[in-house]
């Protein structure tokens, strides 16, 4: 498994047409990821019976919003595959449009891949902390994906992160220069975690927040990155880690 910590599996069960399916994945990967290419190998199956163009289509549809939405390091190789496979042992009629049992398949699929997804992020090489940024209200979901990837990649965000420092000037600048066309005047920015939440910029202005409620927030391993574009209806989310001691311990000496 190279640098992975821990195995990365999900399944789930799931009915079309009455009959009980199922949909499994596993995943590899811990550095070099930041799609399109990554150091990620995935492979899912399923016993539902779906024809290989709708297959094909729920894979690029799912791929879209959860393995590209994945940045451990802004790093890249040569290594990377999601491959699906589906045998219809499980009964069902065959899925070949895009009917209720096909939205049932998709969501199962989606599942799958959001939770491998988010484990690849949380096992990043060094990684102590799991890092998700939520974006809403955005004009589209090429805008909405664009800044929440912007966030997620950027080294000054994910050493902020590792340092438990509300420096959310390092958020602003990621969101300010994501290549996406949006208002930044209407941007509302908030940090959460199970210990609370802080609100950190209202109308892409800083806010006054508690430094003492912010390091309670901060000192978790999973942290939540909210932001609001108030400017229409779509939404998407990205994953990633911090940038520790650890990462640059790992690459530094990664032959030695």
């Amino acid at each position: 498994m190279t640098t992975d910590t821990i195995k990365k599996e999900v399944a789930v069960e799931f009915k079309l047409d009455g009959k009980i399916c199922r949909l499994g994945g596993m995943a590899k990967g811990s550095g070099m990821i930041h799609p399109n290419m990554a150091t990620t190998l995935n492979f899912i199956t399923s016993d539902a019976a779906i024809s290989i163009p709708m297959l094909q289509k729920a894979l690029r549809d799912i791929v879209k919003i959860t393995y590209n939405c994945l940045s451990i390091d802004g790093d890249t190789s040569t290594n990377d595959m999601v491959l699906v496979m589906a045998n219809g042992l499980a009964g069902n009629k065959e899925i070949t449009e895009e009917n209720d049992d096909y939205t049932s398949f998709r969501q199962a699929l989606y599942l799958v891949m959001m939770h491998m997804t988010k484990m690849l992020a949380k096992d990043g090489e060094g990684a102590t902390k799991l890092l998700e940024c939520s974006v809403d209200s955005a004009p589209d979901i090429n805008t909405a994906i664009l800044v929440a990837k912007s966030v997620i990649r950027s080294p000054l965000v994910k050493c902020a992160m590792f340092g438990e420092d509300a420096n959310c000037g390092r958020i602003f600048c990621a969101i300010g220069y994501a290549e996406a066309d949006f208002d930044i005047t209407k941007v509302d920015v908030s940090i959460s975690s199970e210990q609370g939440t802080i609100e950190v910029c209202k109308n892409g202005m800083s806010v006054e927040f508690s430094e003492e409620l912010a390091s309670k927030v901060l000192h978790t391993d999973e942290i939540f990155i909210q932001i609001s574009l108030n400017q229409g209806e779509a939404q998407a989310k990205a994953w990633g880690c911090d940038l520790t001691y650890d990462y640059i311990k790992i690459n530094g000496d990664y032959r030695t």
